[in-house]
């Protein structure tokens, strides 16, 4: 494991790899902020936003917490929804969880973690509104990849549930929603649903326009 001096060093050998390939990306880059996509994941050290889909710093805005929630009471999250659609006019929001993900595995346990059961109570709930499928299946590898893939989906969501996003869609801004997910083990991304692009692909219950 790298020294904290070792990774200053790393980032002097970066930047100026960088500069070597584009003098001027600096300068520009600090000029301006216009990402046409915002990432919702996972805190996940093994889950690099940008690598995974190969774009430079300035080109993906990221909100990351534990098992990529989208909690309606997390001012986090919602501050940074709200100024990457209404600020930055991003036209993508991908919420992109992982296999194996260590948030998704503590909520399906019967212990106590401490303050993260409070956070992944959401998962849990996820988990007891489709209690019939999971009980289906029997391999524990599975079915946490499983509860996985239908977190993202529950996420999806409740991004689409907001009134940031619905607003945007009333003021005719180009916006559309992704549920992505991330093998570790092989590094490939993976779409889950159909993108939600419009009002009328949400729920009429959670419609607020």
């Amino acid at each position: 494991m790298p020294e904290p001096d070792e990774l200053f060093a790393n980032n002097r050998q970066w930047a100026e790899q960088i500069k070597a390939e584009d003098p001027e990306f600096f300068s520009t880059l600090s000029r301006q902020q216009a990402p046409e996509y915002l990432w919702i994941g996972c805190s996940d050290s093994r889950v690099p936003a940008n690598e995974i889909v190969g774009l430079m710093p300035g080109e993906l805005f990221v909100h990351r917490n534990v098992a990529n929630l989208v909690v309606q009471t997390d001012l986090n999250c919602l501050s940074v929804m709200q100024f990457a659609v209404e600020y930055l006019k991003v036209k993508h929001i991908m919420v992109t969880g992982h296999y194996g993900c260590g948030g998704v595995k503590a909520a399906m346990a019967n212990q106590q973690f401490g303050l993260l059961d409070y956070w992944v109570r959401n998962i849990r709930e996820v988990f007891l509104k489709h209690q019939d499928a999971m009980d289906e299946i029997s391999d524990d590898s599975k079915r946490l990849d499983r509860l996985c893939e239908l977190n993202v989906i529950e996420q999806v969501a409740n991004v689409s549930h907001t009134n940031i996003v619905q607003n945007a869609w009333k003021r005719g801004q180009e916006l559309t929603i992704h549920g992505w997910i991330y093998g570790i083990e092989d590094g490939i991304l993976h779409d889950l649903i159909k993108p939600i692009s419009g009002i009328e692909q949400v729920d009429p219950r959670y419609r607020t326009i």
